[in-house]
């Protein structure tokens, strides 16, 4: 018996779903977890559309609204935004591969500055520092962000999400010994939501 939580760093839905995922991990400490990047949307040097940059931003008001997350909204200001999260997926990889157990620091380093410190995570210098306040090796970790090994993770990463069709993040499932997965949130859910759906299975 494992999870398996596929998502995105950049995901406003999945910053929201953080805490849930602690709970998880604090009230099923003995049970793997695996996560899987999702990716949002790729590489991109394109200004994002002032109208899609309106739309998330209504997003983050929304899901600000709703489950009461946290958002510096200064990042539409200070930043200039680009539809691109396969970098930030890279830097999960690639900061799991430096050092094992590294990918949910990161996630979570990545959360926080592109939603509480307005910085811009679709910018490798944003990951590359961030990999370097986490204490990883930054010269290797800017190589393995660029590696051609790195990149072939994330596919592997994106086809396992399309496999199982987790076509929305946040997606948690529970996944037997015999690899049947069972879904426990597919999108957003609150700790009550998630907790009594686990009560069936675990």
């Amino acid at each position: 018996m494992r999870f398996l939580y596929v998502m995105d760093p950049m995901c406003s839905w999945c910053w929201a779903f953080a805490p849930v995922i602690d709970r998880l991990h604090s009230n099923y400490p003995n049970i793997p977890f695996d996560t899987v990047m999702g990716g949002l949307a790729p590489d991109s040097d394109v200004p994002m559309p002032q109208e899609l940059q309106q739309m998330i931003s209504a997003t983050w008001r929304r899901i600000e609204q709703q489950t009461g997350t946290r958002f510096n909204h200064e990042f539409w200001q200070n930043c200039k935004p680009r539809r691109s999260t396969y970098p930030a997926c890279r830097a999960v990889i690639s900061a799991e591969q430096q050092q094992a157990g590294s990918s949910k620091a990161m996630i979570r380093a990545i959360q926080h500055a592109y939603y509480l410190q307005a910085q811009n995570p679709s910018d490798a210098d944003t990951l590359i520092q961030l990999a370097d306040n986490m204490g990883l090796d930054r010269a290797a970790f800017t190589d393995q962000l660029y590696s051609e090994e790195t990149e072939q993770r994330l596919q592997q990463h994106l086809r396992l999400a399309a496999q199982i069709g987790a076509n929305g993040f946040p997606s948690l499932y529970l996944a037997t010994d015999e690899d049947k997965l069972t879904p426990i949130s597919l999108g957003y859910s609150d700790w009550t939501q998630v907790q009594r759906t686990l009560e069936r299975y675990i």
